[in-house]
């Protein structure tokens, strides 16, 4: 029970006081103002070419989605091997995103996130992935497809699944695959 003052009356126990109220909304600021800088400065700094015409990325998502793809792809032949910046994979996933259901898609940006900013963390990094050397990010993305959530694994796949059809797209990267190219007939035109 509080001890009452000749003249004050104290308030109904449970109830918030004003003061508190003004301290917690002063504390609920000061934190959401530092997430803010946080997350501000966990998504700044990012270097996208200049010929880039973003339609749907961030600067930010566009360097994860290369940096991802640099992983998935990565050449283990030898350098003659198309690089997926030279595919333009990173675009190409862009470029696909605009026709993408916007439920998909918001789905699709939270994964570039969490893949940014959170499953390094899993994984005992306090870099995000794109700071991450390369073997470090295959580490990330290897945790993220044998995660024990099927949200992960299958947006892992998901990922993976657009990278690749942005690579082989590219007539570049057939040989690789030992791929002659598409086989099309032409129609016979009228018989004279």
């Amino acid at each position: 029970m509080r001890h009452q003052t000749e003249g004050s009356i104290a308030p109904p126990e449970g109830t918030v006081t004003r003061r508190k109220w003004l301290g917690s909304l002063l504390i609920g600021g000061a934190l959401a103002a530092v997430g803010g800088a946080v997350a501000l400065v966990r998504t700044s700094s990012y270097e996208t070419p200049s010929d880039a015409r973003l339609q749907v990325l961030a600067p930010w998502q566009f360097v994860v989605v290369r940096a991802v793809a640099r992983r998935i792809v990565a050449a283990d032949r030898d350098d003659s091997v198309l690089s997926p910046d030279d595919a333009r994979v990173a675009e190409f996933i862009d470029g696909y995103l605009v026709t993408m259901r916007p439920a998909l898609r918001r789905d699709f940006l939270r994964l570039l996130g969490y893949t940014e900013h959170l499953a390094p963390l899993a994984c005992g990094y306090l870099e995000r992935f794109t700071d991450l050397s390369p073997t470090d990010q295959d580490e990330v993305l290897r945790a993220l497809e044998a995660s024990r959530f099927d949200q992960l694994r299958a947006g892992f796949q998901a990922l993976k699944s657009i990278v690749v059809m942005g690579y082989y797209r590219d007539p570049r990267t057939f040989a690789i695959l030992g791929y002659g190219g598409p086989f099309v007939v032409e129609k016979a035109g009228p018989s004279p």
